[in-house]
């Protein structure tokens, strides 16, 4: 394989595939955290504080390694696009820029006092750290979105020169994709951070460590799980389904598997791709469901592949595959967080050592739904790397051979296995061990202000 350009979207597919890993935890998490610290400051209940203590060890190594591997990520835009970066710098790196400033300081700045100000700020003041990094946390996402929605709905620019340049900065920033994708994505992230922390917990309890506190946890996990879950497909997923079907018609065509435009469009459930001519084989169709869920109409017409030019049409296996496996994956939460609601409800939940395991193995699943999702968004935009605007095999850096690109991605793959393994078997040790007891007494060194606020 020699082609720079498909290196280098392999290359950008790795780093920020891994990077994307983290901040779905860390977002979900965080959140999770404001509740957990919240219920410590207000009932003083050691089991809520072991909790926060616990958990928001997990939650600082896993910012960290969020952190450390999106500087990375960026670095590529001027060593492998540089002719996207020119194209771009003017739009995008004001939305960069913006979340530098609104965002990143603001979530690292009240890390530091969260982590390290347990036991020494008042209670208070110590919730309000974290509930100042889930908030900034939560910005930096949208800013982050807000970059890659204008890529997917390009707006509020002119072109001049060969060059986008910003011309209002509220069009840009609200442009027809950012809000859809980022209230879906803040969704999938509770579900991540939910199942993180109902796996951990899970974990705990199938080696009988710290069940008081892993009992606790895995309730709380499922109950925002429940939620988050059903609010992933339903509203949030459904209004972004509906944007890409005006905004993006090709990518809605690749990932429904629509091949010829119809009136009154099925929903295909499940179907066998195949190629020359492309079709669809052994498919499961619902008639008309497509174009009511897309329209609001039944018989509302939908533009298949047929309706585009072949050198404007995304790849049709990888968006189809990828999609369908993410809503499978998310029938697959809501059914694991109600069963385990249901045995909660029935007193069954803290005995059931099935549903410990099968909450362990259905943990890490939302990372994988989530690497679905943003396969069928990025590639479902191909082969555009600016929607309509700039084709990717023109922002693609014009010095660097594919002999570069693969001595660094292979390099890049290296480091990230051995981040992956230190990662996980860090989990693995906390988990094992549990949290650490709380000393007597600690939970009053903050002084009288935080007893007085108990």
């Amino acid at each position: 394989m020699d082609d720079p350009v498909l290196l280098s979207r392999i290359q950008f597919a790795i780093t920020v595939g891994f990077h994307f890993l983290f901040p779905p935890i860390s977002i979900g998490l965080a959140w999770l955290l404001v509740f957990i610290e919240h219920r410590a400051w207000r009932t003083g209940d050691p089991v809520w504080e072991r909790m926060g203590r616990f958990y928001g060890k997990l939650f600082g190594l896993t910012f960290a390694i969020g952190v450390a591997t999106g500087i990375v990520m960026e670095f590529q835009f001027g060593s492998n696009w540089a002719a996207y970066s020119r194209y771009v710098g003017d739009v995008f790196g004001s939305m960069l820029a913006a979340e530098g400033m609104f965002a990143f300081f603001l979530e690292s700045g009240f890390l530091g006092l969260y982590l390290l100000g347990r036991n020494r700020l008042p209670r208070g003041l110590h919730w309000f750290s974290i509930l100042m990094v889930a908030t900034g946390a939560t910005i930096s996402a949208f800013w982050i979105l807000v970059a890659n929605s204008w890529q997917q709905t390009p707006a509020g620019h002119v072109i001049v020169n060969g060059r986008a340049e910003l011309a209002s900065f509220f069009d840009a920033v609200f442009n027809p994709s950012t809000l859809p994708r980022f209230n879906h994505t803040m969704a999938a992230a509770l579900v991540a951070g939910s199942f993180f922390m109902g796996g951990v917990a899970a974990f705990m309890l199938i080696r009988g460590k710290a069940t008081d506190v892993a009992r606790r946890a895995l309730v709380v996990a499922l109950a925002v799980g429940a939620i988050s879950s059903v609010l992933a497909a339903f509203p949030t997923g459904h209004e972004h389904a509906q944007q890409v079907a005006r905004t993006q018609p090709e990518k809605f065509a690749a990932i429904e598997g629509l091949y010829e435009t119809e009136k009154g469009a099925p929903l295909v459930f499940f179907a066998l791709q195949k190629a020359d001519p492309p079709r669809l084989e052994a498919a499961i169709r619902i008639p008309k469901v497509l174009s009511w869920l897309a329209f609001g109409d039944p018989d509302a017409e939908i533009h298949g592949i047929d309706k585009f030019r072949h050198e404007d049409l995304p790849p049709l296996w990888l968006p189809f595959v990828s999609f369908h496996n993410m809503v499978l994956l998310g029938l697959l939460f809501q059914g694991v967080a109600f069963l385990g609601l249901l045995l909660h409800w029935r007193g069954k939940l803290h005995t059931s050592r099935r549903f410990w395991w099968l909450m362990l193995a259905t943990s890490p699943l939302p990372l994988v739904a989530i690497q679905f999702g943003w396969v069928a968004a990025e590639v479902g935009r191909q082969p555009w790397v600016v929607y309509r605007l700039l084709r990717t095999s023109d922002a693609v850096s014009a010095t660097v051979t594919a002999g570069e690109v693969w001595t660094s991605m292979i390099a890049f793959g290296l480091v990230y296995l051995v981040l992956l393994a230190i990662y996980l078997g860090v989990i693995w040790h906390k988990a094992s061990k549990g949290p650490d007891d709380l000393p007597a007494g600690k939970a009053d060194v903050a002084g009288p202000a935080a007893a007085e606020v108990r």
